[in-house]
């Protein structure tokens, strides 16, 4: 290890500390200066950037235990990451950062048809073992994010309006709280703590593991239809109709975009601005046809890839592309989505736009309208519609995304139910405690609230979508 460089808190956490700290571990310390900080601290979404005091590459439950206990006697916040995906606030040199990116194990109970998920288990490798027992779980549009933090958010994916919210259906969850203490949260051990950590996030303590159910599917109907420029308003007028007749069983989502001309883009869309529409269906491929061929009828698509593949092959769908990059993002809730509505959205993201800001929208409705057998904080939507927007920044004109951003706010507003989404408030934007609190019914937050000042009263998980407690300023 190189030599520690000195800040303000070396009274506090001395190089013979960080030293006895690394001897008690099974994984790696980390502090500034040392080869690999970097890398350890580095998210996926790089418009943050951790900068802690040091960071603890846990290799398993007990290094987590000791890493808070560490922070604990050391008046240190505690930042938590396993691909940085979602990431909030950044962890400073007031932080431990503890990285869960080696506890990435995970373990398939067939018959209980149930998945273990350790703290820094990716979707993309749970996948093809639950696809081996012909089973699959709620995992989102991107498979090669981290399960547990996904889920821990309330986790929106293709199976979503069918099965509800990915925390829906978590039955055990093991964490370290504040005060260091291992705990187990379950529906009747600790069930205050398990109804916060489903849909609160990090701040109620490091989850080491969850265990959640999984379902008998192994195949679906899905993929993308790419419809041309000159066809996307009719094409989004006819689906914003379609939607209110389709079964729970079928989900979707629109996006739009001006196509790069370079390689591993499909021939069909190189250099063209096309709306990409999502599509899945969970029951017999011909039904599937059926449903969607209002869409296909409509326009004839550049693209049409929706066909009956394994649920291996779910991340197809979205095709979300796993680059690690400096994004701005924003998200809310629309109350519904009419003909002034989508005329706004293509105001804002069509074919004529300036294309500094990305918009999605997200069928919601169905099953993650419905409250869940056990309660948990994640806010049922009386929206109908989530929008993400999104923007990069660092490759053109930064102040171009964010008045792109307020634009999309502002005009959107007559739409804009006052709700968000906590898992798509990540980056630099939007990640403020009263942008959190619309994450929540009011009810909620001030039961999260009284959890927060209970089981963390100093807010020592405040690197993240914070609830600060009632002593917090």
């Amino acid at each position: 290890m190189t030599q520690y460089a000195m800040t303000e808190y070396d009274a506090a956490v001395s190089p013979g500390s960080v030293r006895r700290l690394g001897e008690r571990l099974a994984g790696p310390v980390f502090v500034p200066g040392d080869p690999g900080y970097a890398e350890e601290a580095e998210a996926f979404d790089r418009s943050v950037r951790h900068r802690p005091a040091l960071i603890v590459g846990a290799a398993n439950a007990t290094d987590v235990v000791t890493a808070v206990r560490f922070a604990r006697d050391h008046g240190l916040g505690v930042a938590v990451q396993a691909t940085g995906h979602g990431v909030a606030l950044p962890a400073d040199d007031t932080a431990l950062l503890v990285s869960t990116r080696r506890m990435n194990g995970h373990s398939v109970d067939p018959e209980r048809r149930t998945v273990r998920l350790e703290a820094g288990a990716l979707w993309q490798d749970v996948i093809p073992t639950a696809a081996r027992h012909g089973l699959a779980p709620l995992n989102g549009s991107a498979p090669f994010i981290g399960a547990v933090s996904y889920t821990l958010g309330g986790g929106i994916g293709v199976m979503s309006r069918r099965h509800g919210y990915a925390a829906d259906h978590v039955r055990r969850i093991e964490v370290v709280t504040a005060d260091g203490e291992p705990r187990t949260a379950t529906e009747e051990e600790n069930p205050d703590l398990f109804w916060a950590l489903r849909g609160g996030k990090g701040n109620f303590g490091v989850v080491t593991a969850l265990e959640a159910d999984l379902f008998e599917v192994s195949r679906l109907y899905g993929g993308g239809l790419f419809f041309p420029a000159e066809s996307i308003r009719e094409v989004l007028h006819r689906y914003r109709t379609w939607v209110t007749e389709v079964p729970d069983e079928l989900s979707s989502s629109f996006f739009m975009m001006p196509w790069p001309d370079a390689p591993g883009v499909p021939e069909e869309l190189r250099g063209r601005f096309a709306l990409h529409v999502r599509l899945c269906y969970l029951g017999p491929p011909d039904e599937g046809a059926r449903l969607i061929r209002p869409l296909r009828e409509i326009a004839t698509p550049l693209l049409d890839t929706v066909t009956d593949i394994p649920y291996t092959e779910v991340g197809t769908i979205h095709n979300d592309p796993p680059i690690p990059g400096s994004y701005h993002i924003n998200n809310f809730q629309l109350t519904h989505l009419d003909h002034d509505a989508v005329e706004a959205i293509l105001k804002l993201a069509g074919p004529e736009a300036d294309g500094a800001v990305g918009i999605e929208i997200r069928h919601l409705g169905g099953a993650l309208a419905r409250p869940p057998r056990v309660p948990n904080a994640v806010a049922r939507p009386t929206a109908r519609f989530q929008l993400y927007s999104a923007g990069v920044l660092g490759i053109g004109d930064d102040e171009a995304v964010h008045a792109g951003h307020d634009l999309v706010v502002d005009t959107l507003s007559p739409w804009n139910s006052g709700m968000r989404a906590l898992n798509f408030m990540a980056g630099v934007a939007h990640t403020d405690p009263e942008d959190v609190r619309q994450a929540f019914t009011a009810e909620t937050y001030a039961r999260l609230v009284a959890l927060k000042s209970a089981y963390d009263p100093g807010n020592m998980f405040r690197f993240n979508h914070n609830i600060p407690p009632y002593s917090a300023p």
